[in-house]
């Protein structure tokens, strides 16, 4: 049982985390850990009852993942392709098609390691596996809590319910993912005056060098359009990015009501990450998600993790660049 103590601590911490505030990306880090040291301590156990037990358990291990690698890869470069038919070769779009190709030629690179076994390209490929090997548990914590995040219900008083822009088309016409966030506004703050409060709407976006109007504004007449009174809509048009969003609408909620609580609205693929800038921006708020196209959410979720790969970049950095190292001290060493 000494095995699993790793595992509870990390779990415990977790919880400890989540009570204090769940919108912190150290939550999704150890439920990742608790989840990698529980399987760890169970293999052990199995292959010190029974050492042939442990080695089929690794072969069918061994065999699944070289499985799953495959098969996202071949998941990744369709949905890369859609999307680049259906949205454009902007950068953004290509994200899941680059790393379908990233996974492919991993894959090569460490099967050709296998072949000829040379020292340095054996080397490469553990250094590119280790490398892959942090992305991929980064991100799987970053998905699984992600979506536990977005599950969880906000039972709290809400002051305001804040709509974050995402851009218009042909500058004055929100788009259907807008649209959609509003549309779960709406909802929001229906639900939220059942419980005898009406709450404000502030519309969130400011126009941009290819907007005819400030995105908080076309926002605003949409949900006039769909009904909602316009005495309960404020805007917020001066943010440019999801940073500003949330620092521009805190000064107005706070200057409003220094004691305010919100909602945060946005895509559900946008809600970890929009909840993480909240609690970086001291937004005194959760966030929630409206749905998004299948075979957007892929890209865009990979947008997102690098988005926070970024926002926590001297701890990444380091991390790789301690990885890198290891890698060139081992090749130095002559080792393996």
């Amino acid at each position: 049982m000494v095995a699993f103590v790793p595992s509870s601590v990390c779990f415990f911490l977790f919880c400890v985390g989540v009570a204090r505030d769940r919108r912190r990306v150290s939550n999704a880090v150890l439920l990742g850990l608790s989840a990698v040291f529980a399987g760890v301590a169970l293999f052990l156990h199995v292959a010190s009852e029974r050492a042939q037990s442990g080695r089929d358990l690794a072969v069918v291990l061994l065999t699944l993942a070289s499985v799953g690698v495959i098969t996202l890869a071949w998941f990744l470069i369709a949905n890369g392709i859609n999307m680049v038919r259906k949205e454009g070769r902007s950068p953004a779009n290509l994200l899941s098609l680059g790393a379908g190709i990233a996974l492919v030629a991993l894959l090569a690179l460490l099967i050709t390691a296998l072949v000829l076994r040379t020292h340095t390209l054996v080397v490469v490929a553990a250094t590119a596996m280790a490398l892959a090997g942090y992305i991929a548990f980064l991100f799987l914590c970053f998905l699984v809590y992600g979506a536990m995040y977005g599950r969880l219900r906000i039972r709290r008083r809400a002051d305001y319910v804040v709509v974050l822009g995402s851009g218009l088309i042909g500058g004055t016409t929100v788009p259907p993912l807008l649209a959609g966030r509003l549309d779960r506004a709406r909802k929001e703050h229906a639900r939220l005056s059942r419980k005898g409060r009406r709450p404000v709407m502030l519309t969130s976006g400011g126009q941009g060098p290819d907007e005819k109007v400030p995105e908080s504004h076309a926002m605003a007449d949409y949900l006039v359009a769909q009904g909602f009174p316009a005495d309960l809509i404020e805007h917020e048009d001066r943010s440019t990015t999801t940073d500003e969003n949330l620092t521009f609408s805190k000064a107005l909620m706070e200057r409003a009501n220094p004691d305010y609580r919100c909602v945060i609205v946005t895509n559900n693929y946008h809600v970890f990450r929009a909840a993480v800038t909240a609690r970086r921006t001291g937004v005194r708020g959760h966030v929630i998600g409206a749905p998004t196209a299948a075979y957007f959410w892929p890209s865009a979720m990979i947008r997102e993790f690098v988005a926070l790969l970024v926002a926590y970049r001297r701890t990444n950095a380091a991390l790789f660049l301690l990885v890198l190292l290891s890698g060139l001290f081992i090749w130095w060493l002559g080792w393996p």
